[in-house]
């Protein structure tokens, strides 16, 4: 019996128990000079001494001696005569893990539209692989955590990954992402690719990567959901009624309907203060209209005109305020009942000549008269 037990310890590879396992962490730390180690075709084996990653051999049957791996080198054990390695022996799957599902909340999330602050969850499921098997002992020993078996590796995974996803959510809301465009279906992939190149790098530094989200969805309450609706509809009414008007005061609404949401939000958070800071935002979104409203009607008040005779301004009226005199110019009737500018030589209505006519006799006929004054010809 001691002889196989002996022998066994010659020949190092992954347990059959442990086949599926993404780390699976050798039973003994005393390891013989000389042992041939297996590493499957998806996976790595990484020895740790010390909480520090010594070195990392690939797929392959490895004799473990200091001629052909100088790393093993630091590992020998002296008082042993150089017979035994002293190291933790981690073997680490490199292959896809698909299939595996979250979710959580990922804490507040601020609508850039409305600034109404709403708490969030998210669920799906992504398929993670290992892509750095050092990194990944190196940030698993050093939290502390004992990862013998899929699901105590995962759920380490799952807090780290919902963090970083809450600083994506976080990124994405200040590149200008409004909460109704996150939490539209049919955002949901455009959605998971942008949350996907948000944590990638984050991700890496665990020598892990994210190869794809599944069934990604935002989700907030449905009391949440109404008030963001409401307030998104009462944005985009208003835009419409002052841009269908030609206002120039409906790109300030925006603001105005930021300020109550604020107000909304802080009420949320408020803690006994809610109505108080309810009443801050609408106080002061109802600061801004009155402003705004005063600007509207100072822009759209009459302006001055200029006087032709004297060139001085005046307000708009049929006399000038400075001078007296008529503002708009003279004009003349022709026979025809059109308004023409006094001088004119022809009626742009009827084509007839028009100034002042003469008659047989010599006599100056008035514009559209029918017998001359002076004789009593007809004309």
């Amino acid at each position: 019996m001691g002889f196989f037990s002996e022998a066994k310890r010659n020949f190092i590879a992954r347990s059959d128990e442990a086949r599926t396992n993404i780390i699976y962490r050798y039973p003994e730390k005393n390891i013989r000079t000389l042992t041939q180690l297996t590493c499957q075709p998806d996976e790595c084996a990484v020895f740790v001494k010390n909480g520090q990653v010594v070195g990392t051999l690939g797929p392959g049957v490895h004799s473990l001696e200091t001629n052909n791996i100088p790393f093993l080198s630091s590992l020998l054990e002296k008082v042993t005569g150089g017979d035994l390695f002293i190291a933790e022996l981690y073997f680490v799957s490199t292959r896809e893990i698909t299939g595996v599902k979250f979710g959580g909340q990922l804490g507040t999330i601020t609508d850039p539209v409305t600034q109404m602050m709403c708490d969030a969850r998210v669920f799906g499921d992504f398929s993670v692989k290992v892509v750095d098997p050092a990194k990944l002992i190196f940030g698993s020993v050093g939290s502390g955590r004992e990862m013998h078996n899929n699901n105590a590796f995962l759920d380490w995974f799952k807090q780290i990954l919902l963090k970083f996803m809450s600083d994506a959510f976080g990124e994405l809301s200040a590149q200008g992402w409004s909460l109704n465009k996150m939490l539209n279906p049919a955002s949901k992939l455009e959605l998971s690719e942008a949350v996907l190149k948000q944590v990638k790098p984050e991700v890496d530094g665990y020598g892990l990567e994210i190869v794809r989200f599944g069934n990604f969805t935002l989700s907030i309450s449905d009391e949440d959901k109404a008030q963001l609706n409401k307030l998104n509809m009462a944005i985009a009414d208003d835009q419409r009624r002052m841009q269908m008007a030609g206002d120039p005061r409906y790109a300030q609404l925006a603001q105005v309907e930021m300020m109550r949401g604020a107000g909304k939000g802080l009420a949320k958070g408020g803690e006994g203060s809610g109505a108080a800071m309810a009443g801050i935002g609408l106080s002061m979104g109802m600061g801004m209209v009155n402003n705004m409203f005063q600007q509207g009607a100072q822009q759209q008040a009459p302006q001055q005109v200029t006087c032709p005779s004297c060139g001085q301004p005046s307000a708009p009226g049929k006399f000038c305020n400075q001078c007296g005199k008529p503002l708009a110019p003279p004009t003349i009737k022709c026979a025809c009942g059109a308004e023409l500018p006094a001088g004119a030589k022809f009626c742009s209505s009827c084509g007839k000549p028009q100034g002042p006519a003469k008659c047989e006799c010599g006599a100056d006929l008035a514009a559209g008269a029918k017998f001359c004054n002076a004789c009593g010809k007809p004309v």
